[in-house]
């Protein structure tokens, strides 16, 4: 696969290039840029980080799951190219090195990254922005208050005006449009579909797998909208988790509360909400409240699509309802949601895969529910509605003792399994106290770790 991109402001074009090469790998051994680290080699550690910015702007994203065709028509900027060619360092450097933010200095040049983009983007929330970099030895605090000391600093002449690169796609495992992927997919229904890569590029570095074919869809920008209609909101399945808490904030705030602790920055930037979907995890963040929202999604084989109901896209672990060929396009997702609520339980606050994961959405009318959709994911083989629970709910008044029985029928809905992240009776049981969770937040109890008081 040929491929061109800016890396630190110079144009690379590329030949050949194996399709799951990934950036971190290039990187180091073909460019001789070791500054990028390899340290989990999964999207955890942060160590791998650099900027990738095209026409919406810059991201930080993990390049040990980044695969070079990704990159085509985008600018990558690594830590070496963070100073100005004459070797001024960007007040980010500059500020580490006062407060004295580094100390074996291996995890250093992904917080440099990390940083560099959030000074770039004006963002100042530092504890979501450096979540997905660890540090063993300085701690957080010197990197936070060189984070904090140079944030009022000018963004780099260097850096705010990158140069912008015209790449038009020639390759048909590049497709630029929904239409054009619909066209390739058809002909070559065994592809892997690269989409965020955040999944699949584990496949590459952990299992040691080289799919083949695969079909990139970063250049579909025509999935990658999102329209408010004003009874929903349309998203497409190329929409990122972080463009995606951008869209929700105002409608859906217990989902994007929810969708700050998927994952790190720099997966947020790159995972979408269709591989999300599509890759059928039982513990994934984003179908379960899809399916509290009695959300719609949009498959598309050929010229052909189809409307399904979310929750009946999981048929059973590892099987979804989609045919060889055919394509999520796009979500709908109903805004009438008013007491939706989500939470998350992981042993980790900030990034970590869910233990369990509850989403709630009951209508409540004169003090009778009327509507309830419950859905879990972490319980079952698939994230799936808890029927007999809202069977409990339906019809009764919201009381406490409604609100035990609906407990009680959790355990006719689900048999968890036990694993490293919980056992089956710690999943039944907090389950049940997310419900009760759920009651006390309606009422107007503080339930956030980070509101509780002690």
């Amino acid at each position: 696969m040929d491929i061109t991109f800016l890396l630190n402001g110079e144009s690379v074009a590329l030949k050949d290039v194996p399709p799951t090469l990934t950036l971190l790998d290039w990187l180091r051994e073909t460019r001789g840029l070791t500054g990028t680290k390899e340290g989990c080699n999964e999207g955890d550690c942060g160590a791998c980080t650099v900027m990738v910015s095209d026409e919406n702007g810059h991201a930080a994203q993990n390049a040990c799951i980044l695969f070079l065709p990704q990159l085509h028509g985008r600018s990558v900027r690594t830590v070496e190219g963070v100073a100005a060619a004459n070797g001024m360092l960007h007040p980010i450097q500059d500020a580490l090195i006062q407060y004295h933010g580094s100390q074996c200095g291996f995890c250093t040049p992904g917080f440099v990254m990390s940083m560099v983009t959030a000074h770039a983007n004006g963002e100042t929330d530092y504890n979501d922005q450096l979540a997905g970099n660890l540090c063993r030895c300085t701690g957080y605090a010197p990197i936070l208050r060189a984070a904090k000391a140079a944030q009022n600093a000018p963004v780099p002449e260097w850096i705010a005006n990158a140069p912008q690169i015209a790449t038009p796609s020639a390759d048909p495992m590049r497709p630029d449009s929904a239409d054009a992927l619909a066209a390739i997919y058809i002909k070559t229904p065994t592809a892997r579909l690269v989409a965020g890569a955040t999944d699949l590029g584990l496949d590459v570095t952990k299992k040691l797998q080289n799919p083949d074919p695969v079909i990139f869809l970063q250049g579909c920008d025509d999935l990658k909208t999102i329209t408010d209609t004003g009874e929903t909101l349309e998203v497409g399945a190329m929409t990122t988790i972080s463009a995606l808490r951008a869209a929700v904030r105002e409608d859906f705030p217990a989902f994007t509360d929810m969708l700050r602790r998927f994952a790190s920055q720099q997966v947020r930037n790159a995972a979408t909400l269709g591989g999300n979907v599509a890759n059928g995890s039982p513990i994934g963040d984003c179908p379960p409240v899809l399916i509290a929202l009695g959300a719609q999604m949009t498959l598309r084989k050929g010229e052909t699509r189809r409307q399904l109901a979310v929750e009946d896209f999981f048929i059973e672990y590892g099987k979804q309802d989609r045919a060889p060929g055919e394509f999520v396009e796009r979500f709908t997702l109903p805004k009438t949601a008013e007491a939706l609520r989500v939470y998350k339980l992981s042993k980790r606050f900030d990034q970590d895969i869910s233990a369990v994961l509850g989403a709630f959405n009951v209508h409540i009318k004169n003090g009778t529910i009327i509507a309830a959709r419950l859905a879990f994911g972490g319980l079952a083989g698939v994230p799936k509605r808890a029927a007999a629970a809202e069977a409990a709910l339906l019809g009764q008044p919201w009381t406490r003792t409604t609100l035990a029985q609906a407990q009680h029928a959790l355990a006719q809905d689900f048999t968890p399994l036990s694993d490293m992240r919980a056992s089956a009776d710690y999943r039944l049981g907090a389950a049940a106290e997310l419900l009760a969770r759920y009651f006390d937040d309606l009422a107007g109890t503080a339930t956030s770790v980070l509101e509780v008081q002690p």
